[in-house]
């Protein structure tokens, strides 16, 4: 893919974030589809579907932080702590 910006085209960072937005929406699906599947069958199909669905999404997301297009900040180690503890119950 080219960076370059044409009227009525979009570049790569619209491409790739378009995608990415895409693979959320079908892993957020897969997920509620298999979470309320009651065929045991066809609930690990979606579930493997889910799997592969993260994946791509992994796989967009990784290229979009590399090109420095997503980036992802850290949070401060106080921040972890006090999640750690309450997911912890203490």
């Amino acid at each position: 893919m080219n960076n370059n910006m044409t009227a009525g085209n979009m570049g790569d960072k619209e491409v790739l974030g378009d995608l990415l937005s895409s693979q959320k929406f079908a892993a957020s699906n897969y997920n509620t589809y298999a979470g309320e599947c009651q065929c045991t069958a066809l609930r690990d199909d979606f579930l493997k579907i889910l799997n592969e669905e993260h994946l791509i999404q992994y796989e967009l997301f990784t290229e979009m932080s590399t090109r420095g297009w997503y980036q992802v900040k850290n949070a401060p180690p106080n921040e972890i702590t006090t999640v750690l503890n309450k997911f912890q119950g203490a």
